[in-house]
Protein backbone atom coordinates (compact mmCIF):
# COMPACT_ATOMS: atom_id res chain seq x y z
CA UNK A 1 0.00 0.00 0.00
CA UNK A 2 1.22 3.11 -1.07
CA UNK A 3 -1.39 6.33 0.81
CA UNK A 4 -0.64 6.38 4.11
CA UNK A 5 -3.39 4.17 6.21
CA UNK A 6 -3.83 4.70 9.99
CA UNK A 7 -6.29 3.35 12.48
CA UNK A 8 -7.46 5.49 14.94
CA UNK A 9 -11.06 5.48 17.70
CA UNK A 10 -14.19 6.42 16.08
CA UNK A 11 -14.48 10.22 17.65
CA UNK A 12 -17.12 12.44 17.79
CA UNK A 13 -16.93 14.23 14.59
CA UNK A 14 -16.83 10.99 12.35
CA UNK A 15 -20.39 10.35 12.16
CA UNK A 16 -21.16 11.01 8.99
CA UNK A 17 -18.56 9.34 7.52
CA UNK A 18 -19.46 6.35 10.10
CA UNK A 19 -22.68 6.00 9.16
CA UNK A 20 -21.95 5.76 5.45
CA UNK A 21 -19.46 3.29 6.00
CA UNK A 22 -21.98 1.50 8.08
CA UNK A 23 -24.83 1.51 6.00
CA UNK A 24 -22.44 0.58 3.18
CA UNK A 25 -21.84 -2.98 5.19
CA UNK A 26 -25.62 -3.32 6.36
CA UNK A 27 -26.25 -2.97 2.58
CA UNK A 28 -23.58 -6.11 1.74
CA UNK A 29 -25.76 -8.12 3.93
CA UNK A 30 -28.97 -6.72 2.54
CA UNK A 31 -30.26 -4.54 6.30
CA UNK A 32 -31.54 -1.96 7.49
CA UNK A 33 -32.08 -0.41 10.41
CA UNK A 34 -34.36 2.26 11.73
CA UNK A 35 -32.57 5.52 12.25
CA UNK A 36 -32.59 5.56 16.23
CA UNK A 37 -30.38 2.52 16.15
CA UNK A 38 -27.64 4.17 14.03
CA UNK A 39 -28.03 7.18 16.74
CA UNK A 40 -27.57 4.81 20.27
CA UNK A 41 -25.07 2.33 18.00
CA UNK A 42 -22.92 5.99 17.65
CA UNK A 43 -23.31 7.34 20.59
CA UNK A 44 -21.77 3.79 22.23
CA UNK A 45 -18.90 3.86 20.21
CA UNK A 46 -17.74 7.21 21.10
CA UNK A 47 -18.57 6.81 24.64
CA UNK A 48 -15.77 5.05 26.58
CA UNK A 49 -17.81 3.59 28.79
CA UNK A 50 -16.66 0.27 30.17
CA UNK A 51 -18.43 -2.59 28.74
CA UNK A 52 -19.59 -1.00 25.72
CA UNK A 53 -19.35 -1.38 22.34
CA UNK A 54 -16.04 0.66 20.56
CA UNK A 55 -14.91 1.06 16.94
CA UNK A 56 -12.13 1.53 15.17
CA UNK A 57 -12.16 3.86 12.03
CA UNK A 58 -9.43 3.11 8.68
CA UNK A 59 -8.74 5.93 7.00
CA UNK A 60 -6.73 6.18 4.11
CA UNK A 61 -5.14 9.64 3.07
CA UNK A 62 -7.43 11.33 5.30
CA UNK A 63 -10.92 9.69 4.46
CA UNK A 64 -12.31 6.62 6.57
CA UNK A 65 -12.89 3.50 3.99
CA UNK A 66 -13.20 1.16 6.93
CA UNK A 67 -14.42 -0.04 10.11
CA UNK A 68 -14.63 -2.16 13.01
CA UNK A 69 -17.15 -2.37 15.81
CA UNK A 70 -15.70 -4.59 18.87
CA UNK A 71 -17.06 -5.02 22.57
CA UNK A 72 -15.11 -6.70 25.39
CA UNK A 73 -17.49 -9.32 27.43
CA UNK A 74 -16.87 -11.91 30.11
CA UNK A 75 -16.91 -15.14 30.00
CA UNK A 76 -17.29 -18.64 31.63
CA UNK A 77 -14.63 -20.29 30.37
CA UNK A 78 -11.85 -17.74 31.08
CA UNK A 79 -10.82 -15.51 34.12
CA UNK A 80 -9.76 -12.07 31.46
CA UNK A 81 -12.58 -10.87 29.35
CA UNK A 82 -13.04 -11.79 25.64
CA UNK A 83 -13.52 -9.69 22.53
CA UNK A 84 -16.16 -9.58 19.95
CA UNK A 85 -15.54 -8.36 16.84
CA UNK A 86 -19.21 -7.58 15.75
CA UNK A 87 -18.49 -5.87 12.25
CA UNK A 88 -16.22 -5.16 9.99
CA UNK A 89 -15.84 -3.55 6.84
CA UNK A 90 -13.67 -1.45 3.88
CA UNK A 91 -15.41 0.59 1.39
CA UNK A 92 -15.14 -1.82 -1.78
CA UNK A 93 -12.92 0.79 -3.58
CA UNK A 94 -9.75 -0.02 -1.64
CA UNK A 95 -10.65 -3.54 -0.60
CA UNK A 96 -7.20 -5.63 -1.37
CA UNK A 97 -5.09 -3.37 0.26
CA UNK A 98 -4.91 -4.52 3.48
CA UNK A 99 -7.69 -2.55 5.17
CA UNK A 100 -9.35 -5.35 6.80
CA UNK A 101 -6.36 -6.93 8.18
CA UNK A 102 -4.93 -3.72 9.61
CA UNK A 103 -8.33 -3.05 11.24
CA UNK A 104 -8.58 -6.61 12.59
CA UNK A 105 -4.84 -6.15 13.73
CA UNK A 106 -5.84 -2.91 15.74
CA UNK A 107 -8.48 -5.27 17.32
CA UNK A 108 -5.66 -7.65 18.41
CA UNK A 109 -3.50 -4.84 19.80
CA UNK A 110 -6.37 -3.65 22.02
CA UNK A 111 -7.47 -7.05 23.39
CA UNK A 112 -3.91 -7.45 23.90
CA UNK A 113 -3.66 -4.08 25.87
CA UNK A 114 -7.38 -5.16 27.76
CA UNK A 115 -5.58 -8.53 28.75
CA UNK A 116 -8.39 -10.23 26.88
CA UNK A 117 -8.14 -14.08 26.26
CA UNK A 118 -9.28 -14.12 22.45
CA UNK A 119 -10.87 -12.37 19.72
CA UNK A 120 -13.64 -13.93 18.23
CA UNK A 121 -16.20 -13.06 14.95
CA UNK A 122 -18.44 -14.63 12.72
CA UNK A 123 -18.83 -13.98 8.88
CA UNK A 124 -21.20 -15.58 6.48
CA UNK A 125 -20.27 -18.63 4.56
CA UNK A 126 -20.89 -16.73 1.17
CA UNK A 127 -18.36 -13.93 2.30
CA UNK A 128 -15.54 -15.72 0.10
CA UNK A 129 -13.02 -13.02 -0.12
CA UNK A 130 -13.27 -11.82 3.68
CA UNK A 131 -13.09 -15.57 4.49
CA UNK A 132 -9.51 -15.58 2.40
CA UNK A 133 -8.28 -12.90 4.98
CA UNK A 134 -9.62 -14.80 8.20
CA UNK A 135 -8.07 -18.00 7.34
CA UNK A 136 -4.96 -16.49 7.26
CA UNK A 137 -4.65 -14.29 10.82
CA UNK A 138 -7.62 -16.84 12.87
CA UNK A 139 -8.49 -20.25 13.61
CA UNK A 140 -11.78 -21.11 11.77
CA UNK A 141 -13.86 -23.05 14.72
CA UNK A 142 -15.86 -26.01 14.26
CA UNK A 143 -19.31 -23.86 15.80
CA UNK A 144 -22.73 -23.40 14.28
CA UNK A 145 -24.53 -20.68 15.38
CA UNK A 146 -28.34 -21.02 16.21
CA UNK A 147 -30.44 -17.98 16.66
CA UNK A 148 -34.06 -16.93 17.83
CA UNK A 149 -35.15 -13.39 17.24
CA UNK A 150 -37.93 -11.55 18.79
Amino acid sequence: MTEALTIRPVQPGDEQDWRRLWKAYLAFYEATLPEDIYALTFSRLISGETNEYAGFLAVLDGKPVGLAHFLFHRSCWHANSICYLQDLFADPDVRGQGIGRALIEAVYARANTEKAEEVYWMTQDFNANARKLYDRIADKTPFIIYQKTF
